[in-house]
């Protein structure tokens, strides 16, 4: 385990701290011939000797797998992304940098994963309640606010794409955090700050139905989000 978080600190070093916006930038536009390509897999090979503590004679299969496997996932990603898919092989290229060092960590020490334990009641309840404050609760608002349709109610040329859909996403899954650790406090800040933030929206359109249907969609996904944490809550005292 402890060599696994080595190895990892290592890739956070090198992937997010030491290589600069401007060494992805060139990366995206020369690809393999991009010289900061080199430079990117030099910082981690230079990290990676540091918290293997310069011991390549016990570790040098592990620094051989860990740069060469960067080296072609990050090839392959600069190959095939594209602007639209730039986000999903960010994701895809990370995934398998870690799964390269788990496979690493793993010929060193013994990673014992017991799926039973991981599989306890609490986490598989906690899990069902990201699930309900998320994807379900999304679609029960969807489905109970669309019997109404504002007229004023159009796409902003200057709104982020599907951007209510995460800021609901994401303001569910902090009151449902405030509920279960019971800083209800915390919630009225919460509203508080979306309101003060919706009051110019909400103002310049000087519509009284779009202003409800702001309304209603808002404390649905509130009220939604604290029952959920509540029943959450109940259910885990039970256990």
């Amino acid at each position: 385990m402890l060599l696994f978080l080595k190895l990892l600190l290592a890739h956070i070093l090198g992937d997010f701290v030491f290589q600069p916006q401007k060494w992805v930038t060139d990366k995206e536009q020369k690809k393999i011939k991009s010289v900061k390509l080199y430079f990117h897999i030099a910082v981690h090979a230079v990290l990676l000797l540091f918290f293997l503590q310069f011991n390549l004679k016990e570790y040098w299969l592990s620094f051989i797998i860990i740069i060469v496997s960067h080296y072609i996932f990050d090839v392959l990603k600069l190959t095939f992304q594209n602007k639209k898919s730039k986000r999903t092989w960010f994701f895809i290229d990370q995934v398998l940098h870690l799964l390269a060092l788990f496979f690493v960590a793993t010929l060193y020490s013994k990673f014992n994963f017991n799926f039973d334990e991981f599989f306890t009641r609490k986490i598989l309840l906690l899990l069902i309640g990201i699930l309900l404050i998320t994807n379900v609760s999304s679609v029960i608002i969807k489905v109970f606010i669309t019997q109404w349709n504002p007229e004023n109610k159009k796409e902003n040329d200057d709104s982020l794409a599907k951007a209510g859909r995460y800021i609901g996403i994401l303001e569910r899954l902090f009151v449902f955090i405030f509920v279960i650790t019971n800083h209800w406090e915390a919630i009225g800040f919460l509203l508080a700050a979306k309101s003060v933030f919706r009051f110019g929206d909400l103002t310049s359109s000087k519509d009284r139905k779009l202003t409800e249907y702001i309304l209603i969609g808002t404390l649905l996904s509130f009220g939604l989000a604290i029952i959920i944490g509540i029943l959450y809550s109940y259910f885990v005292t039970l256990m």
